[in-house]
């Protein structure tokens, strides 16, 4: 695979953005998980992205989109659309260049997250309960205002700042063997198994989903992206349809080796291991990652890598499944 088959040049992506962001992102710790590492019978890493600016790995993403905007398009503001890590990166890119935001979100987006977004100078705009109907709102209020626009995922600078991510793990883990790596629209997964799969083939890279919400992964064994309705998951941060046309698909298409979905009682469960054996509060989506490298790893030679893309979860949610 090489990135002249892609629909866009992963690897040059990710490299500019690494160039413009770098001064404003932490390069974020890896750390042996002991509970993996015992449970598996070879060495696992966790790739701790929850502890970068606003709590997760969108940061990168939204640096590098709002950072390459012309100032022209600053002073007229931006907007997004966001289940809440996105829109809170984007509110933090602006409040650095000095832009305004607004940021559209669903109905049932997680409320720790949506005061994340304000409190970092954003404003919020509700609509419509999926991902892809606030994408398609956030859009056409873009053009009504003159705004530019910062897609989740499906942007060529969004998937070339989230691989900036693969470019640090690259220069951290020796005998990198695999990647577990969340996946909702793709921007992550795409950036970081474009770069990976560029600068270390060897390397497997395997997406995962919540059973609940598995668009992408049934878009991918259908060879089209699918409109498909999600069911309520606790991994919120990949929850909801994938916009038609995003480069995403493309892209994961050609450069995953393997995907797994993961049932929600296995997300619990990694949950609170995460929080008892490797002392790491994450969101859900960082815990489904957890759960599908603790169901599919095994019998890896090298180093496997789990990606915990965030952790902002709020007290709510974690008394929910503290209860349970």
């Amino acid at each position: 695979m090489t990135n002249t088959e892609l629909p866009i040049d992963v690897e040059t992506e990710v490299r500019a953005a690494e160039e413009r962001a770098r001064p404003h992102l932490l390069t974020t710790p890896v750390v042996p998980s002991v509970g993996l590492t015992v449970e598996i019978g070879s060495p696992v890493v966790l790739k701790c992205d929850n502890l970068q600016h606003t709590g997760s790995f969108k940061a990168r993403g939204a640096l590098s989109k709002v950072l390459a905007l012309s100032s022209g398009e600053l002073e007229r503001g931006i907007i997004t659309a966001s289940t809440g890590n996105h829109g809170a990166a984007v509110a933090h890119a602006a409040r650095i260049v000095g832009a305004e935001a607004l940021v559209v979100v669903p109905d049932n987006a997680n409320p720790s997250k949506l005061a994340m977004i304000e409190r970092l100078g954003a404003r919020l705009h509700v609509h419509g309960s999926d991902s892809v109907e606030t994408e398609a709102a956030a859009r056409e209020l873009a053009e009504e205002r003159g705004m530019a626009y910062i897609s989740p995922y499906n942007d060529p600078r969004i998937i070339g700042g989230q691989g900036t991510l693969g470019l640090e793990l690259l220069e951290q883990v020796d005998s990198l063997a695999a990647v577990y790596v969340a996946v909702g629209g793709g921007g992550l997964a795409s950036g970081v198994a474009g770069i990976i799969k560029s600068l270390s083939p060897s390397t497997r890279v395997i997406g995962c989903s919540p059973a609940a919400s598995a668009v992408m992964y049934h878009s991918l064994e259908a060879g089209e992206i699918l409109d498909l309705p999600s069911e309520p998951t606790l991994s919120d941060g990949t929850a909801g349809g994938v916009e038609p046309g995003a480069i995403t698909f493309d892209i994961l298409a050609r450069v995953l080796d393997d995907f797994v979905t993961v049932e929600e009682d296995d997300i619990r469960q990694a949950f609170l291991d995460l929080i008892e054996m490797e002392h790491m509060l994450v969101e859900g989506s960082a815990a489904m990652a957890y759960a599908a490298a603790r169901a599919h790893a095994v019998g890896v030679e090298g180093t496997t890598t789990v990606i915990l893309c965030g952790g902002n979860v709020g007290t709510d949610k974690l008394r929910e499944i503290l209860d349970a």
